[in-house]
């Protein structure tokens, strides 16, 4: 099944979100090879396509996982998570419908 993971991120958290964006990709990297990976990408934190010093609000991820549980485990192992860039991550079913 799919599962949207929405990462929200720290105040300030550009830095260490630099710092720990090669891990976190190559784990995404790794969802792509296996062809679990719908869609990823950052929330810029303003209306503009490279949002400079601004930053990112957060990430969403979805993916596909055998439960809740597994995606859960996935989240939280993030290097975003253990590098403080995310302040809260949510992990929910989703149903893709369109395309």
């Amino acid at each position: 099944m799919w599962y949207a993971i929405v990462g929200t991120d720290n105040v300030n958290s550009l830095e260490a979100r630099k710092s720990a964006r090669p891990a976190h990709l190559a784990r995404l990297q790794q969802l792509q090879d296996e062809g679990r990976m719908l869609l990823a990408g950052p929330f810029p934190a303003i209306d503009a396509e490279d949002p400079g010093p601004a930053g990112f609000s957060g990430s969403l991820i979805v993916a596909e996982f055998s439960s809740l549980a597994e995606a859960q485990a996935w989240a939280g192992a993030d290097p975003y998570v253990a590098a403080g860039v995310y302040r809260e991550t949510t992990v929910k079913p989703f149903r893709k419908v369109l395309p």
